[in-house]
């Protein structure tokens, strides 16, 4: 993959907690249009690399390079404006605020176009356009995961970065969320980097997969092997 074609660039990373090294050396690459899995079992460090990449947790060592910039000792806040945008395990949207208002949190990122932004997000999750009003703690996982996503898309990033899109959410929204992820792609060229368990979100979204293993890449695999049981237990059975 050329520079130019590169949107993501991580070399050598290094991070952890206090004394605790966990990411010991990250190297890989999201290209411009691409959607990215990073795999592997519990405890390998995938959360950590992706706060690691939005700059809630900053790296010891190693650089980080989005869309030709050097981002590594940059905060969130600067990542975010540069149009990264950050759905985070758990979702973490307002719970106490209406449907309306947390899509409305976006706009302090996004430029120009936000209500063009607007309209796309309740096209693609139209049961936000019909709970607007609504308080969003009330509403189910998968809808808050929809509505996690909108938030992002409405701070208009180039780059997304999901942390367990699918966690506690029903099969049925699990892959209605990955059909919509996979169409904004195509119709927006948003690059997306994932970190997912689910096989079944990681066959229906991921063109290209790496495999995390003790705060390390230890390999690359194409989706349609995760349709092996052999290759799942290798790389995700605890």
């Amino acid at each position: 993959m050329s520079i130019e074609h590169t949107i993501l660039d991580v070399k050598d990373l290094h991070a952890g907690y206090g004394r605790t090294p966990i990411l010991q050396g990250i190297d890989f690459r999201v290209g411009r249009g691409e959607i990215v899995a990073i795999i592997g079992r519990n405890g390998v460090g995938k959360s950590t690399l992706m706060k690691s990449l939005i700059g809630l947790l900053p790296s010891t060592r190693g650089g980080i390079t989005f869309a030709g910039a050097d981002v590594t000792r940059e905060p969130a806040n600067a990542r975010a404006l540069r149009g990264i945008g950050y759905i985070p395990q758990g979702r973490q949207i307002f719970p106490r605020l209406t449907v309306r208002e947390n899509l409305m949190m976006g706009r302090t990122i996004g430029g120009s176009g936000r209500e063009k932004l607007l309209d796309l997000v309740l096209r693609y999750f139209p049961i936000l356009e019909s709970r607007q009003d609504q308080k969003a703690g009330t509403m189910s996982g998968g809808e808050q995961q929809q509505l996690a996503i909108g938030r992002a898309l409405i701070g208009n990033p180039y780059l997304m970065l999901l942390d367990e899109p699918s966690e506690g959410i029903q099969p049925s929204i699990v892959q209605q969320i990955a059909r919509n992820v996979r169409e904004l792609n195509r119709e927006l060229g948003l690059s997306v980097l994932f970190v997912e368990q689910n096989i079944d979100m990681i066959l229906s979204m991921a063109q290209r997969c790496y495999v995390m293993d003790k705060g390390r890449i230890v390999d690359q695999v194409a989706p349609a092997q995760l349709a092996d049981d052999s290759v799942v237990r290798r790389y995700l059975a605890v």
